[in-house]
Order: C-alpha cells, then structure tokens, then sequence
C-alpha cells in the first residue's frame, strides 16, 4: 500500500471543510478537558485514585474499548454502524482461548482471534455493500446469529487463567511502569489506523463516501470496496480485542461481550464521530473510550453505585447527539451565508 495524492471528492467548500475540523477539534478538546478534570478532582477527594497501580488499572480497562472503538470509528465514519462487534469479540475470545487450552502458541492464538473477527466483518461488509442491505438490519443479524454460534459451542464451558499459559496472561497485566503492554498495542493500532485515515487515499475516500455517498459515486470512489474495507478492519480489531480481553481477564464464557456493542457505539458517538458520517477522527474516538471507562473507576470510588454508569453513558450519548445536531446546523448555515455572499458579489 502507498501514499496517493489523487484528489478525493468535496462535498464542501474549504472554508466549510476548515469550519468543520475546528469544530471536530473543539469537540475532542471538550471531551479531554472533561476528562481530565474528572480524573483530577477524583485525585484530590482521594489521593491514592491516581497512584501509580490507579493509573494502570484506568489504561488496562480502557484499552479492550479503545481498539474496538477505532474499528467502529471507521466504519461509522461512511454512515454506517456495527452493531455486533460485542458479540464478535466475544466468539474471538473464546476461540482464542479454546486453542490455548489445547496447547497452542499465543501467537496463533492472537492470529486465530483476529482471523474469526475478520470472516464475520467480511460478512457484515458483503451483506452491507454488495447485498445493499441496511446496516442495522445486518448487524442486528449477525450479531444473534454469533451470540447463538457462541452459545452453542461454547455451552456451559468456560476458559479461565489457569487454562492459558503463563506468559500470556502476565502479558495482559504487566508493562512499563503504569504504562501496561496493551496500552501500548492500543496505541499502536490507534495510530496506525489514524495515519491511514488521514495520508492515504483509501482512508480519505471514507469520509467522502460518509458525506455524500451520491457524490462519492459521481466522483468515482469505489463505494462498495470501502464499505467492505471498514467492516473487515472493524472485525479485525474486534477480534484483536477479543484476544487482548482473554490476556487481560484470564476468562471467557457464553456471555463475553454481552451488550458491549452499545457501550461502543457510546464511545465512538461521544468521541465527537458524526453518527451521520463524514466526520470525526479515530482519536476521538478513543478519548470517549476512555471517558466512559474512566467514568466507571471515578463513581466507585466517589461513593457512588455503579449502577448508575449505565445511566451516566446514556446521557453522554444523548448529549453528544444533540451536540452533533446543533453544530450540524449551525455549519450549513455558515455555508449558506457564504454561498450567499459569493452569490452577491458575482453579480454585484
């Protein structure tokens, strides 16, 4: 693969492109900022929160969010969603972990995970591209049809840490310093998939093809191909993550990835990704992963049940949705008035 400099089709004037980016900054400044005077207040009521074992814990618990974040990121970003990455994960872990237990190498394990996760984007990505069928319909699909793959070959059994070699699960907890060895995986993963977004031409043409699909059809973007692109690259880190959760937890049954889908897609929306598409970028992303983990550390230890974290993340959703709308708004209505005052000029 290499660097293309063929242009990709506007959809918007480049003072509208400029407008909107320092709006998708603002908004992934806005999230950091939350962020961090969340994690700070935390550390002056208790002095130990961000200590240094705190700190790991707050990147091991954000890190399996992270990558699958990114993947759902990039598919978001052409206007569409997955909605069974939870359950993908899940079946990823499992059958990593189903081949450790018989004496495999961790490093096929890790290879066999992203492999299950990629057959069912591949799937998710033909159905959506070439079937043309919607992507909720499709993902909603799959996502019952892996959870019911998973619970009848998974069963009543389930892989725990003594199942799985030593090395592999120290790999899950250990690190440099707070910094644990996942969290740098992630960061690798989320920079790697950044870069690609932003330099080459298959990553751009994604948010031409979420902007304006018709535009990108007319300006000749291979619209099917990048669809399916996304939903692989989203299985692939799905089922990397599965692996990583299987390091990190050193268990895995019928019900890993249960309902994660949504704290996903909370993550991704939060992280200032316009669920309509076209907009957004993959850091933000991972910063709204790691507020909504972060914000299940900070509750417990405030005092406050952690039966209100789901709550909290629905309204972060909410919020987030509204904040998409009204800068939505506000950015066509920027661009009407500059088309206006060309309008005028030209015939002034």
């Amino acid at each position: 693969m290499s660097a293309s400099t063929a242009p990709v089709p506007a959809t918007t004037s480049a003072p509208g492109r400029k407008l909107l980016d320092r709006v998708l900054k603002a908004r992934e400044l806005a999230v950091a900022a939350v962020l961090v005077v969340m994690l700070l207040a935390t550390q002056l009521s208790h002095t130990g929160f961000l200590s240094q074992q705190g700190i790991k814990d707050l990147l091991l618990n954000a890190t399996i969010l992270v990558l699958v974040a990114t993947g759902q990121a990039v598919v978001v970003l052409t206007r569409n969603v997955d909605l069974s990455v939870g359950s993908v994960l899940g079946i990823s872990a499992f059958a990593a972990g189903d081949y450790l237990h018989g004496g495999g190498s961790p490093w096929i394990a890790v290879l066999y995970a992203v492999a299950v996760g990629a057959v069912f984007g591949l799937l998710n990505g033909a159905l959506v591209s070439l079937g043309k069928v919607p992507a909720l319909v499709v993902t909603l699909g799959t996502l019952y049809i892996v959870r019911g793959i998973d619970s009848v070959w998974v069963g009543s059994r389930q892989i725990v840490a003594a199942d799985l070699p030593d090395g592999f699960v120290d790999f899950g907890h250990d690190g440099v310093w707070a910094v644990p060895y996942l969290a740098v995986l992630a960061l690798a993963v989320l920079l790697a998939v950044g870069y690609w977004l932003r330099h080459y031409r298959g990553g751009r043409e994604l948010y031409a093809l979420g902007s304006s699909p018709e535009a990108a059809t007319l300006a000749g973007v291979a619209v099917r191909k990048r669809v399916l692109t996304a939903y692989v690259l989203c299985g692939v880190l799905a089922g990397l993550a599965g692996a990583l959760y299987l390091a990190r937890f050193g268990n895995v049954d019928s019900a890993t990835g249960n309902g994660y889908e949504l704290t996903v897609v909370s993550a991704v929306v939060v992280g200032g990704v316009a669920f309509t598409g076209g907009a957004g970028t993959v850091y933000g992303a991972a910063l709204g992963a790691l507020l909504l983990t972060s914000i299940n550390s900070v509750l417990p230890a405030l005092g406050v049940s952690s039966v209100w974290v789901t709550a909290i993340n629905g309204v972060l959703l909410l919020l987030a949705i509204a904040v998409d709308r009204v800068l939505a708004l506000r950015v066509a209505a920027v661009l009407r008035k500059q088309a206006g005052r060309k309008r005028s000029a030209r015939y002034a």
